[in-house]
């Protein structure tokens, strides 16, 4: 029997410790990395690190490093280099000259998955702008040819290099594309208006923090969920009745370290859907061992599409994940999340700083009637202001 599945790729991991990122905390990056890698469809099958104060400007790690990492990969055939942050056209050229295989960095890999992500036709067109915009510099450095896809008498001039034909040909695909996401955006802003008239509460979160479970588990619908990074690219809006209230409630795309600007524009209706919310819930896998960076992330980014002074719910989900180690807990070890029992971080700033903030477990539904009770007690206080003349019977 033939196998027809497809063959997976290898990558090496590369990334940088600087004065800012020290080695810890580079390896914690190269670990998400490679969860991206995987998400791709790729075999993460070895790490580099190096340490110096900012990225070499013609190779990103130093020349020395990269021999090592050409010797190994010598020995080990592997089918690119991935590197954990954005390279420059340049850097990409002198790197591929040395490694000779296929170089991506982070944003290129980030766009590989929206591109395998995108179901709808909504989707893909953002992510098809979002690469186009990512390419137009790097055209040189494509390892396949541009396919024509206009063409005719008079659209090269004379003498012109091809490549100059294909970034034409890019910028008007640019432009087509953005026409066309203009319209589905004043479509969907229309959609918006008509639901005004109900509360709508936005989901956000990392990247696989389970806003989709808990949004499953809310609405009684079967939004697809998958222990995978960027499961979900279209916002899904379902209205959800708790005690005779009735709101909207909307699973939105995952944030993640370093999202690409080009995503964060062309995705720009479904970032509308947070900035035109009336109540964030801000989601965290608490059994990650980042997760405060990761929040950190999230409301950064909430500040940067101006969409972080709503009323915001604090969730800490995957309880039934958290694990704490009774050998971290002796009176002379530091005081740690590591270290510390659900109920301890039920005291720590984490709730006190974060109100209302709850502890759940979407999978296993811990807690998920204290959710529901908190979403309702929320969406009631904007009712009774918006709608005083009838406290809220709006279905």
């Amino acid at each position: 029997m033939i196998d027809t599945a497809p063959i997976k790729e290898t990558a090496v991991l590369i990334g940088l410790s600087t004065h800012s990122q020290d080695q810890d905390r580079t390896r914690e990056y190269l670990d998400e990395l490679a969860f991206l890698v995987d998400t791709a469809g790729g075999i993460p099958v070895k790490q580099f690190t190096q340490k110096l104060d900012h990225a070499d400007s013609r190779t990103y790690v130093g020349s020395g490093k990269l021999k090592e990492i050409r010797a190994w990969m010598e020995e080990n055939p592997t089918d690119m280099a991935v590197f954990d942050d954005e390279l420059t056209p340049s850097q990409i050229r002198n790197i591929e000259n040395v490694l000779q295989c296929r170089i991506l960095d982070r944003n290129n890999l980030i766009l590989d998955i929206f591109a395998r992500r995108a179901v709808t036709s909504y989707a893909r067109t953002q992510v098809e702008l979002a690469q186009n915009e990512y390419l137009l510099p790097r055209l040189t450095r494509m390892w396949t040819h541009l396919e024509k896809q206009r063409g005719g008498i008079g659209l090269r001039g004379p003498g012109e290099q091809e490549i100059e034909t294909d970034r034409r040909i890019l910028r008007y695909r640019i432009s087509l594309l953005k026409d066309k996401l203009e319209e589905i955006d004043k479509q969907m802003a229309t959609q918006r208006k008509s639901r005004r008239d109900m509360v709508r509460v936005a989901l956000v979160g990392y990247t696989n923090v389970g806003k989709s479970t808990i949004m499953n588990v809310l609405s009684k619908s079967d939004v697809f969920a998958e222990n995978k990074l960027f499961a979900t690219l279209d916002t899904t809006v379902r209205k959800v009745v708790i005690e005779t209230q009735p709101f909207l409630l909307s699973d939105t795309v995952g944030f993640i370290r370093k999202l690409p600007h080009s995503l964060v524009e062309s995705f720009k209706s479904t970032l509308d859907e947070v900035r035109e919310a009336d109540i964030l819930v801000h989601i965290a896998d608490i059994s990650h061992r980042d997760f405060e960076e990761q929040i950190n992330v999230v409301n950064q980014t909430l500040t940067d599409i101006k969409a972080s002074d709503k009323p915001t719910i604090m969730v800490f989900n995957k309880i039934d994940a958290y694990r704490f180690t009774e050998k971290d807990a002796d009176d002379l070890s530091p005081v740690t999340k590591e270290n510390l029992t659900l109920k301890e971080l039920e005291r720590t700033w984490m709730a006190h700083e974060n109100l209302p903030s709850l502890f759940i477990s979407a999978t296993s539904k811990q807690n998920i009637d204290k959710l529901r009770e908190t979403l309702y007690q929320e969406v009631r206080k904007i009712v009774i202001v918006r709608y005083p003349e009838n406290k809220g019977n709006l279905g």
